[in-house]
């Protein structure tokens, strides 16, 4: 006899649903790790939250209560260091939220969005949200935006430009000097969204810094979050700077209340230590540049991340090589048939990470594009 729950969800196979959400794959968030393991496919920030952080969180006793939906003190408190009009701010939760806010404020049916590929594995999915099409470009052959390319395929229906650097997942980064010449070709109706959300960690004086830029071009806007660098993945939120047209647009376009007092909270907090919480973003800097110059001296091929991650281009050979990292305790990020991105994590991650990629670039063929060897 069928119970009433199973037909409900028999019936369920007969809602229709657009056609491009049902194609598009989920956001999938990295493996956890087992006791003996290393999570190091999300980009996260190894250390745990300053205690200072920590305790002004524990003070929040008013969840009873909705949170401030424009995050007035937070916006303040940025747009006091970034010496700016706090209307010209808008704070989501994270990064990614206020991507599909931008993106969903300029871009719908028959627009078109363009991005640089690979790169962050949101952006098809935003954008499909949207009900634009994706433009995606290739990245050059060492893992950077070809801003020539990306130049050219703008068309008359192109509404929004991404530009993420350092990109996701590859660790490179647009000079200053490169991101100008772009933005000249760049017509100014069209908006151009900066995803920065690992600027902490670049140490390239050659890098574009949205920050240092924005005034130079009304259809700019610069993303940052506070997932990275400053630890609060966990809590989600991040921020926006452009002008104030363009950040209302994408207030219209969130979700009320989605920062929760918390999250404000645990970000005020650590603006407040902001100097001890970049030693630690120098300290896994430090940590990424060993990490990169092991895998050169095996004979790995790779970019010079600016990110807290590194790019191990694998190729054809991608799940093989993440089985061997898992086999060796590195849970890891695979992308397959392009390569593999691995966080920089904790300090006695570096050992066990070094030990499995000897194992794998010893395993690839001589002439394959991850290797360096001669």
């Amino acid at each position: 006899m069928t119970s009433p729950r199973d037909t409900r969800l028999a019936d369920a196979s007969q809602v229709q649903l657009r056609p491009e959400i049902l194609a598009t794959p989920p956001y999938r968030q990295g493996k956890p790790a087992a006791a003996d393991s290393f999570k190091l496919s999300s980009n996260e920030n190894p250390f745990e939250p300053l205690p200072g952080v920590l305790d002004a969180v524990a003070t929040r006793t008013d969840i009873n209560r909705y949170p401030d939906a424009a995050a007035t003190a937070l916006r303040e408190r940025l747009a006091q260091l970034n010496r700016v009009d706090p209307a010209e701010l808008h704070i989501g939760a994270g990064s990614v939220a206020l991507l599909a806010q931008f993106i969903q404020a300029a871009a719908g049916p028959g627009d078109e969005v363009l991005y640089s590929w690979r790169s962050f594995e949101a952006y098809p999915g935003l954008v499909t949200v949207a009900g634009a099409t994706s433009v995606a470009v290739p990245n050059t052959e060492g893992g950077s935006h070809d801003l020539d390319a990306m130049a050219a395929a703008i068309t008359e229906r192109t509404r929004v430009v991404i530009v993420c650097t350092p990109n996701n997942p590859t660790g490179t980064t647009v000079s200053a000097e490169d991101f100008d010449r772009f933005m000249e070709r760049v017509p100014s109706s069209m908006l151009v969204l900066l995803d920065e959300a690992y600027a902490e960690f670049v140490r390239d004086a050659s890098a574009v810094n949205g920050l240092d830029v924005i005034r130079r071009y009304p259809n700019l806007v610069v993303l940052r979050t506070f997932s990275k660098a400053y630890g609060l993945a966990g809590l989600r939120v991040g921020w926006a700077l452009g002008s104030e047209r363009l950040v209302d647009a994408a207030r219209a376009s969130a979700i009320p209340l989605s920062v929760t007092g918390m999250a404000e909270t645990a970000a005020l907090a650590s603006l407040d230590r902001q100097e001890e919480l970049l030693e630690r973003v120098d300290a896994i800097v430090e940590r990424r540049d060993r990490v990169i110059a092991g895998l050169r001296e095996q004979g790995w091929r790779v970019p010079d991340s600016q990110a807290n991650f590194v790019w191990l281009e694998t190729g054809v050979e991608t799940a093989a090589a993440a089985q061997t990292l898992l086999d060796h305790g590195i849970v890891s990020r695979p992308f397959i048939g392009d390569g593999i991105r691995v966080s920089i994590g904790e300090e006695e991650s570096v050992a066990k990470l070094l030990r499995a990629t000897e194992v794998i670039v010893n395993n690839l063929p001589h002439a394959h594009h991850g290797r360096a060897l001669g």
